[in-house]
C-alpha cells in the first residue's frame, strides 16, 4: 500500500521529509518519471521550499531524482540498457562478497545470518514494500558480513537505481524473483568449497532480475 505524505511538525524536518518522499518513491506512490514539484512537496508535508529541495537534492545524490528539462525533479527512469548494467555491476559486487566471506573464518556462521533474514520472504502477510525491503535486505547483509567498507559504500550507492528498477514494475511478477529458495541458494554457496559455483549462483540470480526489470 502507498505511504500517504502527511504534514511534519518536528525539529528534524529535513531528515523527516527525507524519509517521507524516499518511502512515497519507494513505494510507488510516485512512479518513475512522475514530477515532484517543490511547492507541492511542501504543501502536502507542511514545510518550506526549501526544506524540500534539500530533501530533492539529497534523493537526487541517491538516484532516484533526476533533473530534467529546465532542472525541473523527476523519479529516476532506468532504460534497459541501463537497468542490464545495473545488474551486472551488482553481480560483480555481490560475487566479491560471497569469495570474501568464502575465504573468512565466519562463513558458516554468515551463512546461517542469510538463511535468517531469506526465512522472512516466506512470510504470506508481506506487502509489497516489505517483501522489497526483506529482499534489499538479504543483499545489503550479505555486503557487509563481507568485511569490506568500500564493497558496502559501493552497493549504497546503486541502492536508489535498484529500488527504482523494481519499483517500475508490477508486484505480481516480483514473488517468484523474491523467494526464500532463491536467495537461500545464495547462502548455502557460502558454504562450500566451490567459489566458481558460488560466483554463478550470485550471476544467474542477478541475470533473472535484470531481464524482468529490463523487460527483456
Amino acid at each position: 500500500m502507498p505511504v500517504s505524505i502527511e504534514p511534519l511538525t518536528s525539529q528534524t524536518l529535513r531528515e523527516r521529509a527525507l524519509v517521507a518522499l524516499r518511502t512515497a518513491v519507494t513505494s510507488g506512490e510516485f512512479r518513475p518519471g512522475d514530477h515532484l514539484g517543490e511547492v507541492e512537496l511542501a504543501g502536502r508535508l507542511g514545510i518550506s521550499r526549501g526544506t524540500v529541495r534539500e530533501a530533492l537534492r539529497h534523493l537526487e545524490q541517491e538516484g532516484l531524482v533526476v533533473a530534467g528539462p529546465r532542472g525541473r525533479l523527476r523519479v529516476n527512469e532506468l532504460s534497459s540498457t541501463e537497468v542490464i548494467g545495473l545488474y551486472r555491476v551488482r553481480a560483480a559486487l555481490e560475487s566479491l562478497a560471497v569469495t570474501t566471506i568464502m575465504r573468512s573464518d565466519h562463513a558458516a556462521s554468515a551463512a546461517a545470518q542469510l538463511h535468517e533474514v531469506a526465512a522472512r520472504l516466506d512470510d504470506p502477510s508481506l506487502d509489497f514494500v516489505e517483501r522489497v525491503e526483506a529482499d534489499l535486505g538479504f543483499h545489503l547483509q550479505l555486503c557487509e558480513l563481507s568485511g569490506n567498507p568500500m564493497l558496502v559504500e559501493s552497493w549504497r550507492h546503486l541502492e536508489g537505481r535498484i529500488r527504482v528498477a523494481i519499483m517500475s514494475h508490477d508486484a505480481d511478477r516480483l514473488p517468484a524473483i523474491m523467494s526464500r529458495e532463491r536467495h537461500a541458494l545464495i547462502a548455502d554457496g557460502l558454504t562450500g568449497d566451490d567459489e566458481v559455483a558460488a560466483v554463478r549462483t550470485v550471476e544467474e540470480h542477478m541475470d533473472v532480475a535484470a531481464r524482468v526489470y529490463a523487460g527483456v
